[in-house]
């Protein structure tokens, strides 16, 4: 789980969603062009180019971030 939670992020940020925004020329910026032009000029919220946007700009949530470290936690507890 720790793996997917670090590689998603660090994934979706080689697409081109980044902290920064949609870096130029990159396949993001294709989505969001493609996005746009078929949806008369937006990308609509909730939208897969608008998540992976939002993955892209914050990376890991706090909340995903707290369930990792507990289970990470229990994890060595239990070896012990």
């Amino acid at each position: 789980m720790g793996l997917a939670a670090v590689g998603v992020p660090m994934a979706i940020g080689a697409l081109g969603f980044t902290a920064a925004g949609i870096t130029a020329g990159s396949v993001a910026a294709k989505m969001m062009s493609a996005a746009a032009i078929a949806n008369g000029g937006g990308v609509a919220a909730g939208s897969t180019v608008a998540v992976l946007q939002s993955i892209g700009a914050a990376g890991v949530p706090t909340a995903a971030k707290a369930a990792l470290t507990a289970i990470g936690a229990a994890t060595v507890a239990a070896r012990f």
